[in-house]
């Protein structure tokens, strides 16, 4: 499996021939999901959903599906019918030849005032892989590779690094990074890479590794 980081929260993964995409949102590359074979949303916020982002992936494959929570299914059903299916935690499914498990419920509190929203995290073939979207969720399965939201609204380095604690990855890539600042990224990455227990390593957007 190949793993290439886009800009914010989005990420491509290529094995096979086949292209699955998550997150292609406001923040990523407008052709962060051209190309896909699959789309995973995981909550209608628009540094991870962008409707426009999607079309230009739909039209240029007329067999691109997209796999999400009913918050996002229910404002693009209707421009894409057929080709929207709607997920939630427990849920597994294939999409683009990757095995896909669904875990977790609600977006991480970004203030008591503010009334939480749904997310779901996907697990990607069996643990290969974990984008837990905006939350902090932790799946029943051992996770080789985390990618780890570092920089949020709703979230502190403190809880981040305990994040990595709990999850126990072999190794965590960040993402939601697109508020971090140059000149922050090496507070991050030497606290995150001495305090997480697991390999910390970050990607600049279209970087790829092999996982």
């Amino acid at each position: 499996m190949k793993l290439i980081k886009m800009s914010h929260s989005c990420v491509r993964l290529e094995k096979d021939g086949r292209v699955l995409v998550v997150d292609p949102g406001g923040f990523s590359e407008e052709d962060a999901a051209v190309g896909a074979d699959a789309v995973l949303v995981t909550h209608e916020h628009p540094d991870h959903f962008d409707e426009g982002r999607l079309r230009t992936a739909m039209e240029a494959d007329p067999a691109a599906e997209i796999w999400t929570l009913k918050a996002v299914a229910d404002q693009i059903s209707a421009a894409f019918p057929g080709r929207v299916h709607t997920v939630g935690h427990g849920g597994t499914f294939t999409a683009a030849g990757f095995d896909v498990q669904v875990h977790g419920e609600l977006h991480a509190v970004i203030h008591p005032d503010i009334p939480r929203i749904t997310n779901v995290g996907y697990l990607v073939d069996g643990g290969k892989l974990f984008h837990p979207g905006d939350a902090l969720t932790v799946p029943d399965h051992p996770v080789e590779t985390l990618m780890l939201p570092v920089m949020a609204p709703w979230n502190k380095i403190s809880e981040v690094i305990d994040y990595v604690r709990e999850v126990r990855p072999q190794r965590a890539y960040d993402i939601h990074d697109a508020l971090l600042t140059d000149l922050a990224r090496p507070i991050y990455d030497r606290q995150i890479g001495a305090l997480g227990g697991s390999e910390h390593l970050r990607l600049a957007p279209r970087d790829a590794v092999q996982l």
